[in-house]
């Protein structure tokens, strides 16, 4: 058993590789391997306990939507902080009205059960997203929009969810109830994100530990802190912990840099398990009985409901009828959905699993059609970038207490009027080091007589409030 779960999480990480070879989201191949050892195809493995799914899912989401706040910088998020949230609220929930009511009219479903099922499929995947942004140089407003948004619209998929199922549970004694019991998940939830994020930095400076890694288990424990005070004042944790996240990414403490990388390691091992858990929990011999319902439903959400709701919600915002097009079909499901899918089936509202198969089908369906395409679209559009050089080395500055100094890259643009000149002519301050160079994927280091070209990658070692004007300095464009 032991050598199987080995030889599953080798392949996970090996199916990475054709991933980037052939744009298909990470999901996919994660789900596929979890399909081909369950019961249907190898049956090396037999699992269908929902329950125990939810309880683990719930788990590993944690980690997975506190990291993705904690990846947002918040320079990125200012500039498109409006569309963005706006796109991940309010789109969120017009996206689920809009198929929800389709829904009910096309199938004559009951209202309530159509509703989740259109909340259920709401939100789109930050994992699939980043990496078709990743792997195509996209114009930075529209790829930074679509990250942000979909870093932020877990949230208020998972709150609508619960909020009608427990109205189709008969939790709630009246609507002014729900609709109260949806504003303080939200609120509460950013509200115990806060406290938690400031507890936590001030324990981390209290900690002044020599050991790494105790600044990681503080870590973890800070995040199951903020989740479960959320449960404890009847708040949203999911929203605590992604606010969280997002307020200690971009704070300064000891530690921050080993804390990320530990991060990055946790959610990556928490994404493959998800995902290999989520195909095991599949069936697809019963997908006969439902790919119709389901391709309707896809074609819905691709067509109707996205393009009205991020119609409506761009409405204040300064994007152009193209760029809102792209922003339509960037609305690609992933894993949040399916594991939102097993709620239903835990709450004895989805018996005969009609729920869970439709909407694992949809997003199997929505990563193929549209995460294989949005790359390619962004082409045809004209919304692609020159590709930045990216570095296969990393230099960073491992730090135990809090320093005002760090290490920085900095991309050296073509039109730059550093390009031609020696270390020794840029004026730079004393306190100021350009510690390595990557040049087409090797390393210089430098002195004072070496020259800065196009597209090299500077490593500087500088104090933080000076790297935008380093910055400026270096990439200042020739007269």
């Amino acid at each position: 058993m032991i050598l199987l779960v080995a030889f599953l999480i080798v392949l996970a990480i090996l199916s990475t590789k054709l991933s980037d070879k052939y744009g298909l989201p990470l999901l996919i191949g994660f789900i596929l391997i979890g399909v081909l050892v369950g019961s249907d195809v190898l049956n090396l493995f037999y699992f269908d306990n929902v329950h125990l799914s939810k309880t683990i899912a719930d788990i590993l989401l944690i980690f997975i939507i506190f990291d993705g706040g904690f990846r947002v910088s918040r320079d990125s998020f200012k500039t498109v902080a409006g569309p963005a949230l706006t796109l991940a609220t309010l789109g969120v929930a017009l996206t689920a009205a809009f198929l929800g009511v389709l829904i009910h009219v096309v199938f004559k479903f009951d209202i309530i059960y159509s509703f989740i099922l259109a909340s259920i499929i709401s939100s789109t995947d930050a994992a699939a997203v980043f990496m078709i942004t990743k792997a195509n140089p996209i114009k930075n407003k529209l790829a930074t929009t679509l990250n942000v948004e979909s870093a932020a619209n877990d949230p208020m998929a998972i709150i609508l969810t619960v909020t009608f199922i427990q109205v189709a549970t008969g939790a709630f004694s009246s609507p002014i109830s729900a609709v109260g019991s949806l504003a303080w998940q939200f609120i509460g939830g950013v509200i115990v994100g806060y406290i938690a994020f400031r507890l936590a930095v001030i324990v981390f400076h209290k900690l002044r530990s020599d050991n790494r890694g105790n600044y990681n288990v503080l870590m973890i424990g800070s995040i199951l802190f903020a989740y479960g005070m959320s449960d404890l004042v009847g708040a949203n944790g999911i929203i605590a912990v992604f606010f969280m996240g997002y307020w200690l990414g971009n704070a300064n403490y000891p530690a921050k840099q080993s804390a990320s990388n530990f991060l990055e390691s946790i959610s990556t091992i928490f994404n493959i398990t998800l995902f290999i858990m989520l195909g095991l929990l599949s069936f697809p011999h019963r997908f006969g009985n439902i790919w119709k319902e389901a391709l309707i439903i896809v074609a819905i959400m691709m067509f109707v409901a996205r393009p009205l709701a991020v119609l409506i919600s761009t409405i204040p915002f300064k994007y152009s009828f193209k760029e809102k097009t792209f922003l339509m079909w960037g609305g690609v499901k992933g894993a949040v959905p399916i594991v939102l899918a097993t709620y239903p089936m835990a709450s004895g509202l989805d018996a005969n699993g009609f729920i869970f198969d439709s909407i694992f089908f949809a997003v199997f369906l929505s990563c193929v059609i549209q995460g294989t395409t949005l790359g390619p679209l962004s082409k045809l559009m004209n919304f692609t970038e020159k590709r930045k050089p990216e570095s296969p080395h990393t230099v960073e500055l491992h730090s135990l207490q809090v320093s005002d100094i760090d290490m920085f890259e900095i991309h050296v643009e073509p039109n730059a009027a550093s390009c031609g000149k020696v270390i020794s002519e840029l004026s730079l301050d004393k306190e100021i080091l350009i510690s390595s160079i990557v040049r087409e994927g090797h390393i210089v280091m430098p002195k004072g007589n070496t020259m800065i070209q196009a597209d090299d990658i500077l490593y500087i070692l500088a104090h933080t409030e000076k790297i935008s004007e380093i910055s400026d300095l270096i990439n200042n464009p020739i007269n």
